[in-house]
């Protein structure tokens, strides 16, 4: 098993920047990627970045040139999030588990944080 606990995210103005960050524990041979995910109520959660250990990253359309998913070590991932739109305001939940950057989403998650971007 693989606990993640993510930190940051709040409120933000518009074109302002935000980082985010979640730490794994537990069985680290299982982490794999790790990524980040958001979701609105009423829509699906969908991916934002997702990272490997060597550092390849895979980046949603709506985000690129934006945000920024960096890899520390096995064990940690930042999200570091520039030029803040309304439209990224979701809970944004930490995910690990996957081998696969085509197909990033892994089994484990965080609890997930609130980002809100006001206008």
């Amino acid at each position: 098993q693989v606990q993640l606990v993510e930190s940051g995210g709040g409120l933000v103005q518009s074109g302002g920047s935000l980082r985010l960050s979640c730490a794994a524990s537990g069985s680290i041979f299982q982490v794999g990627l790790m990524g980040w995910y958001r979701q609105v109520p009423g829509k699906q959660r969908e991916l934002v970045a997702a990272v490997s250990i060597n550092g390849d990253a895979n980046y949603a359309e709506s985000v690129k040139g934006r945000f920024t998913i960096s890899r520390d070590d096995i064990k940690q991932v930042v999200l570091q999030m520039n030029s803040l739109k309304p439209e990224d305001t979701a809970v944004y939940y930490c995910n690990a588990g996957s081998t696969d950057l085509m197909n990033p989403l892994g089994t484990y998650w965080g609890q997930g944080t609130q980002v809100t971007v006001s206008s």
